[in-house]
């Protein structure tokens, strides 16, 4: 099993992203590490790599898309004003404070998908609040990264539906088809799981006041964040993004397709006047500089999933790991949801690893006797796990960038580590757990 070019192939991977190697170029290294050993000719691997890019067309255009429909958004100020508004109005105790940003920001991966872009314009303006009631910034930011996740884990919205989608794309490229909106009826239970971990850290972990130091001593940087936020007024503009942001929302959830929700949301919006027709190509552009380079990494995956199934390797890999096994479902899949965290971690992306774990996880689940929903399960919390947690990824990118305004908060140790914690050990939980069920 050792010399098993797809077992080298993904170690191969793993190591030069946690190299700090581009994810491109280590998975098109890995692809030609694996091709090699299996004694595919260096063309044809890069043929198989490049002809299976195409697998993916679709979700690159939908990020693409859904980058312009962010970038539009943004433009017109209308996330802008709604967060304002939201953060003027957010009284309460700290924990009420803590529930009320996590309940917001699950909107920004379907409702106004604008991913991490409200967080620099929600949190400054609360961190006066937030150190008065001495919140620990922690709980903070575990809110936050569960609002950039637990969202396209659980639901077939916004970037839920992209990375339901792959799950369903990839799984069918490895033999095991499924119905249109099966993948979300097991992909909940990720989702219930950070539910519980968040509840664990805001209620128990991180329940104890933290003092931070006041504005005033550390207040030059933060000063200057806040001189950046102007105070902007509702106007038709906003009203009309509105609408087209709705819009768009219910043609994902009705006939599922982000990237035509996204084509309607921007209409609405140039016909009303929110945007305008000559900066239709700024929009795209913005878009493409947004989501192009996570839409290239999911060509390349596809592509690099192609060829770990072409070099025959995976079968080999399966017998020696089942044989190992010996049908042991527990090993097993406590086995393919740590090989998820490693790859996610090393990588970056969780959507990226989607093509990579279901060459391998599709064959070996059904070796070992999982259901359909079961290998759905395995793989979907395989993939979801390391992007919190992962100094890399913009779910813990994100929350340390608004609540460090002011130099009080560590990206690692007050971010990763906590999010870590309370997301991917009780996704892994409840994944092997449910996967024994289902």
């Amino acid at each position: 099993m050792l010399t098993n070019p797809v077992l080298i192939s993904v170690i191969v991977m793993v190591v030069l992203s946690l190299l700090k190697l581009n994810v491109l170029l280590a998975l098109i290294v890995a692809a030609v590490v694996g091709g090699l050993l299996a004694g595919m000719p260096l063309m044809e691997t890069m043929e198989t790599l490049i002809g299976g890019m195409g697998g993916n067309a679709e979700t690159a255009l939908n990020y693409i898309l859904l980058g312009a429909l962010a970038a539009a958004i943004h433009k017109t100020g209308a996330a802008t004003i709604i967060t304002q508004k939201l953060s003027k109005s957010m009284k309460g105790t700290g924990k009420s404070l803590v529930f009320i940003i996590a309940f917001i920001s699950i909107f920004s991966q379907n409702l106004i998908p604008v991913h991490i872009a409200f967080i620099p314009i929600l949190i400054p303006p609360l961190i006066m609040v937030m150190n008065k009631l001495k919140i620990d910034r922690r709980a903070v930011a575990t809110a936050l990264t569960f609002g950039l996740k637990a969202p396209y884990v659980a639901l077939p919205v916004g970037f839920g539906l992209i990375f339901h989608n792959i799950i369903r794309d990839e799984m069918a490229a490895s033999g095991l088809e499924l119905a249109n909106g099966e993948i979300w009826h097991v992909m909940w239970i990720p989702g219930l799981a950070m539910v519980v971990g968040l509840f664990i850290a805001v209620l128990f972990t991180y329940r104890k006041p933290r003092e931070y130091k006041p504005l005033e001593e550390t207040g030059t940087e933060f000063g200057e964040q806040e001189q950046k936020i102007e105070e902007v007024v509702f106007n038709k503009n906003h009203a009309v993004t509105v609408v087209g942001a709705l819009a768009a929302l219910v043609i994902q959830i009705t006939v599922g397709s982000l990237a035509l929700g996204a084509i309607l949301g921007l209409a609405i919006m140039l016909v009303g006047g929110a945007i305008k027709w000559t900066g239709i190509d700024e929009m795209v552009k913005s878009g493409i500089g947004m989501m192009g380079f996570i839409a290239f990494v999911m060509l390349v995956a596809s592509g690099y999933g192609d060829v770990i199934r072409a070099t025959g390797g995976v079968e080999a890999l399966v017998d020696s790991v089942s044989g190992a096994i010996d049908g042991n479902q527990l090993v097993a899949a406590t086995g393919m949801i740590v090989i998820g965290l490693f790859i996610t971690m090393g990588i970056g992306t969780s959507f990226g690893t989607i093509p990579i774990i279901a060459a391998i996880y599709v064959p070996l689940a059904a070796e070992l006797g999982f259901s359909p929903m079961a290998t759905v399960l395995l793989i979907g919390s395989a993939a979801a796990l390391g992007d919190a947690g992962s100094p890399a990824s913009d779910s813990t990118l994100g929350p340390s960038a608004g609540l460090s305004v002011d130099g009080q908060h560590d990206h690692i140790w007050d971010t990763c580590v906590p999010t870590f914690i309370h997301f991917n050990i009780p996704i892994m939980i409840f994944g092997i757990i449910g996967a024994m069920i289902l």
